[in-house]
């Protein structure tokens, strides 16, 4: 079983009297909190036993790179940037909760199969029970001194409202309880109440969040690599404004298409607002410039050395590409400066990038092992689609249409010669359409004839991937009868250590942090937000204003910052100049920066463009293509685990369970189910 969250984080050994529960039931369950409410005044007899057990409150959360494989949330398999092709008899995803509910199998009734699921509106609710609990106990330790008062309660205001942050995201609005303590012995009218709007709920998450960072430690030791701090909460709050001005929930032609008729039964109010309000534009950049301005943080950078890829000659676009990072693409390492940040080459406990980061083994476990070759050992399943692939911009910037003009992108013939830049063997006679990438292409995807180098064990180092039909690793070589190939002819390499080996004397996986949030996504953040202002908008935020417009060249600095560290031009005047081919490059941006870290699944809902995105159909290469000329063919996938995807807006969130609502008549279900 996954160990959980910040058991993990904090190597707090939870006292029995913590009592974390395992069942998922609703908040209402009162049998699963008796021994919490018996052994009350043992785990308030000391500042010590209440720390242990608000830790025990934390370890109920699940880990969250578990995105895949009996997953927490639907993740990148319920988007356009992940597929599976491994089916059960009936043709689900089954242990995949992603191409589960991507296939409309998750209902009210059923979350998925397995040993946990996506059903975790019951565990989220007994976090929040057992952070009342402290609060309202929280002055009864006689040893409890003013600093460790306000640790701990800055940490427990966190705790809880990362458990609604998760019920937002995934249930949307959920039922805000507040700091009630809910009695155990009343009749069920006394549990009945109706959720609140959406925009009720945001600003009591957010507002959350702004107590906790006050009390919360700015910065924690490298021991305690993994404690969420002040910038976690600041940066938490500037994702979930993002969210909250995004089109489909702040008024206008996609809120209405969605959400229109959902009204609350008492005053008839809209659960999702139908009027469009800018200013939500600009608390979201002033959320986001609050941590810029924090100082803390930065992109990972790698020096270049005698290994890198040089800049690509003759760009004109950007007149400050060569100059020296941060002002430009040089000077840097942009294959080492990205790829280091997921394959554990950068000591994490010390990454600036990292706002808030934790150790877990299921990158190796699970993704590196779904993505590994088979004839490595792996599963080599866990596939990126053609969308992806051509999503990445050519290494001078350019799109791949714009380089097919010149020859300098082609889907004809292969490489003639080798590459080697940071330590990343390109051999020759590789498909051309993989030529000439910017290096995050490299450090993300495995693709046919990319190398894994799997340099831990003496055998089997730089193997070359090969998923022709009768390839080692196709589907019809040594995985004839096994669901274990490629089913779009790509898998997730970002999380691949040039060491990691799965079989063979001395085979090791380096150990790796799973990013919560990262200030790549700040910078990103802020951009966006900037780009949707038409006017000038000044927010308080705390003790600090903003004043925000759209303003070029913040824009361009922020959005540069990530550009440039990727080893790409910045952006076009054509771009600062247009909103509308702003958000073009975003979303082109924020696709390819995140692949895989679970923002895609949220981003195309937030955007409005869910249901385009699902109705354009996945592609990949031919895994039957036994020759380089019927391989190299961009085909729909043959799998059920496709062609029963299903678009439907009611697949914004997933359902409230039935059994919830049983106990709560009042509460209304998510449109659509």
């Amino acid at each position: 079983m996954k160990k959980s969250i910040l058991r993990q984080f904090f190597g707090v050994s939870v006292l029995i009297m913590s009592l974390a529960v395992t069942s998922c039931n609703d908040y209402l369950n009162i049998d699963e909190y008796f021994d919490d409410e018996f052994q009350i005044d043992s785990a308030f007899s000391s500042t010590r036993n209440m720390e242990a057990y608000m830790w025990g409150a934390a370890a109920m959360f699940l880990d969250e790179s578990s995105t895949i494989r009996f997953a927490h949330t639907p993740g990148p398999m319920a988007t356009d940037e992940g597929f599976n092709g491994l089916t059960n008899a009936n043709g689900s995803g089954n242990i995949y909760h992603g191409m589960d509910f991507a296939t409309g199998r998750i209902t009210p009734d059923f979350y998925g199969e397995g040993a946990t699921n996506l059903n975790q509106w019951g565990r989220y609710y007994k976090i929040i029970r057992k952070a009342n609990t402290i609060l309202q106990n929280i002055d009864k330790p006689k040893d409890l001194t003013n600093a460790s008062r306000a640790r701990i309660e800055g940490y427990t205001r966190f705790i809880r409202a990362y458990a609604y942050y998760y019920l937002i995201l995934d249930y949307g609005p959920p039922i805000l309880v507040g700091d009630e303590l809910v009695n155990t012995n009343e009749e069920i009218a006394y549990y009945d109440r109706e959720r609140p709007t959406y925009d009720e709920a945001m600003e009591y998450i957010c507002g959350e969040f702004e107590k906790a960072a006050v009390l919360m430690p700015t910065e924690v030791g490298i021991l305690d690599f993994g404690k969420p701090t002040k910038g976690a909460a600041l940066a938490l709050v500037a994702r979930l404004r993002l969210i909250h001005a995004s089109p489909l929930f702040n008024g206008g032609p996609v809120a209405n298409s969605y959400f229109g008729s959902w009204t609350r039964q008492s005053d008839g109010a809209h659960y999702v607002s139908q009027v469009y309000d800018e200013k939500r534009w600009a608390v979201a950049a002033a959320a986001a410039k609050r941590v810029i301005d924090l100082g803390k943080y930065k992109l990972h950078t790698a020096e270049a050395d005698e290994l890198t890829a040089p800049l690509p000659k003759g760009v004109t676009s950007d007149p400050n590409f060569y100059n020296t990072y941060p002002n430009g693409a040089g000077g840097i390492d942009a294959f080492r400066s990205y790829s280091d940040i997921f394959t554990g080459e950068e000591y994490a406990a010390v990454n600036p990038e990292f706002i808030w980061a934790r150790n877990t083994v299921y990158l190796n476990t699970t993704i590196n092992q779904g993505s590994f070759p088979p004839s490595l050992g792996g599963w080599g399943r866990f596939c990126v689609t053609q969308k992806v692939v051509d999503a990445y911009l050519m290494d001078d910037g350019r799109t791949k249409e714009e380089a097919s003009s010149d020859g300098y992108y082609s889907e004809t013939g292969f490489t003639t010669q080798t590459r080697r830049f940071a330590g990343y063997p390109l051999n020759a006679g590789v498909y051309n359409m993989y030529a000439n990438r910017e290096m995050r292409f490299y450090a993300s995807v495995g693709f046919n004839g990319a190398v894994w180098q799997n340099l831990s064990v003496v055998s089997k180092t730089n193997h070359v991937a090969d998923y022709f039909y009768q390839g080692a690793d196709g589907r019809g070589g040594v995985t004839a009868s096994s669901p274990n190939y490629p089913i779009t002819g790509y898998v997730i390499k970002k999380y691949n250590h040039p060491m990691d080996a799965l079989t063979g004397t001395g085979a090791r996986r380096i150990d790796k942090a799973y990013s919560i949030i990262r200030y790549a996504e700040i910078l990103l953040i802020y951009a966006e937000a900037l780009n949707n202002l038409t006017g000038s908008h000044t927010v308080q935020l705390g003790d600090q204003s903003y004043t925000v417009n759209r303003n070029v060249e913040e824009i361009k600095s922020s959005f540069n910052l990530v550009r440039y560290r990727a080893g790409l031009p910045g952006l076009k005047n054509a771009e600062l100049n247009n909103p509308e081919l702003m958000q073009d490059a975003i979303e082109r941006e924020r696709m390819v920066e995140f692949l895989w870290e679970n923002l895609r699944y949220y981003d195309v809902r937030r955007w409005g463009i869910y249901e385009d995105t699902e109705r354009e159909p996945m592609s990949g290469m031919n895994p039957d293509g036994a020759t380089a000329d019927t391989y190299y063919r961009r085909v729909i996938p043959g799998s059920s685990s496709f062609l029963k995807r299903e678009v439907n807006k009611k697949l914004v969130w997933i359902p409230i369970p039935r059994a919830e609502l049983r106990r709560l008549p009042s509460v209304s279900q998510n449109p659509g189910y």
